[in-house]
């Protein structure tokens, strides 16, 4: 059986992170926090060998994964939009309050791209690369919610938020589907998976 391995990392801190505002697609950069927890993680990814390390073209993961190419002497073999954030429309850039409330839909927020959306896109990219890199290993830097979304729609179970710049390591069997090995950096029990 081919086995692709994904490790999905999330982008490092920006000041939006840090402020607690809904960032989604908009082009926020990584602060030097951030910058940190990108060189951070290359120590835990250092253990394992990469075939491809690919991004979301959002200038915090591309950053993020230049920084960790760097750290272990690769490059970036492109950017991928498919691996962009989820958008939030104009709920982008709000704090949690009225404002943000007001903008509140069962399933989101008006004017954003839907949970589904997002979940089905995310999962077409990080499929195509299975497809590409077919029983290789590929490092993948996107972001929060499109990595949790994906990767829930993907093993057929809720996660929960997605800690910056942590392994979340999944791998991707040809004909029997998905499998997360590692989330927010902790081994994933069998028995939750099901």
């Amino acid at each position: 059986m081919t086995l692709t391995t994904f490790a999905l990392v999330r982008h490092g801190q920006t000041d939006w992170n840090a402020e607690r505002r809904l960032q989604g697609s908009t082009d926020i950069p990584l602060n030097d926090v951030g910058r940190g927890q990108a060189r951070d993680a290359v120590a835990v990814l250092s253990g394992y060998e990469w075939d491809a390390i690919v991004s979301s073209p959002l200038s915090r993961a591309a950053e993020t994964a230049g920084l960790i190419a760097a750290g272990l002497g690769l490059g970036v073999a492109r950017l991928i939009p498919g691996l962009t954030e989820r958008s939030f429309g104009p709920a982008e850039g709000l704090q949690a309050g009225p404002e943000l409330e007001a903008l509140r839909i069962p399933g989101g927020f008006r004017g954003a791209e839907s949970e589904d959306e997002a979940a089905a896109r995310g999962l077409a990219a990080l499929e195509t690369l299975a497809e590409e890199f077919r029983g290789r290993r590929v490092l993948v830097v996107a972001h929060g919610t499109l990595i949790r979304v994906s990767l829930s729609r993907a093993i057929g179970r809720t996660l929960q938020s997605v800690d910056n710049a942590v392994l979340n390591l999944a791998h991707h069997h040809a004909v029997d589907g998905w499998e997360l090995e590692y989330f927010n950096g902790e081994p994933v029990m069998a028995a939750a998976q099901d």
